[in-house]
């Protein structure tokens, strides 16, 4: 897969799934700068609403013995792609609520 597309990541031990942009990849694993899963639902109001982000999203890195699979985030017929969700809802590329907001003084 290529870097900076959108992303599904099957977790186990213990289980989860993990949404969001693939930043790396290599034997050892993934890097991928999103949110759980769990969390995405609220996650996504809160962007629409403009109200403080509770769980924003981070970059993590997963070992390939956490990995089940990994899956392309794409919209199939009716099944429409978490990234697609997100922008009809919000309006805007969740590549913008993604990237990580600069410390005050750091240089971006």
């Amino acid at each position: 897969m290529d870097r900076n597309v959108f992303v599904l990541v099957h977790l186990t031990n213990p289980r989860e799934k993990f949404w969001g942009l693939l930043k790396d990849e290599s034997p050892a694993g993934v890097t991928v700068r999103g949110i759980s899963l769990d969390v995405f639902e609220e996650w996504l109001r809160q962007v629409l609403r403009r109200e403080e982000i509770a769980t924003p999203p981070s970059t993590v890195f997963f070992p390939m013995h956490r990995i089940e699979r990994i899956f392309a985030d794409e919209t199939a017929g009716e099944v429409v792609s978490f990234a697609d969700r997100f922008r009809r809802t919000v309006g805007e590329d969740a590549r913008y609520h993604l990237t990580p907001v600069p410390s005050p003084g750091e240089e971006t």
